[in-house]
């Protein structure tokens, strides 16, 4: 009986269809593009600096240089990188990454508001109507109690 419940999971294991290709996600490797690498320039100095310039045939561009000058001996990289979004726009991103963190610069990143934005005026009604219980308060009683 094992010998035919052995042989038939075998069976199922030689019919399970294979792919020629890999596949990766909803990407095949028949269906993948070629892209060049045009500049791949790597620097690396004995003290920790670095330099890194890399581009692409689809226009993909990167250049990034870093040390150990943060606290602690934390690499501190600086750089820009640029490409083409599907839907054709040009971006460019410029970089930061030290001890405050990755800080990015860009033309297309959201900006918040300036600040101070101007205060909607139920906010403000609100803020007279609390001082004006708190000044009411204050003149009818001499004090907080907790009874």
């Amino acid at each position: 009986m094992k010998f035919v419940i052995l042989a038939a999971l075998a069976a199922v294991a030689l019919a399970a269809p294979r792919p020629d290709k890999p596949t990766y996600g909803s990407f095949s490797a028949e269906s993948a593009e070629f892209i060049p690498i045009l500049k791949d320039e790597r620097v690396q100095e004995d003290d920790g600096r670095y330099n890194l310039d890399v581009e692409t045939g689809n226009g993909i561009f990167l250049s990034q240089s870093g040390s150990p000058d943060g606290p602690d001996g934390a690499v501190v990289k600086s750089g820009v990188y640029s490409y083409t979004a599907p839907d054709g726009t040009p971006v460019e991103v410029k970089f930061v990454a030290d001890a405050n963190g990755y800080q990015p610069q860009s033309d297309l990143l959201p900006v918040a508001p300036a600040f101070p934005h101007p205060i909607p005026q139920f906010v403000l009604d609100q803020i007279a109507f609390a001082a004006a219980e708190d000044a009411a308060r204050d003149s009818s009683e001499e004090g907080y109690s907790y009874a």
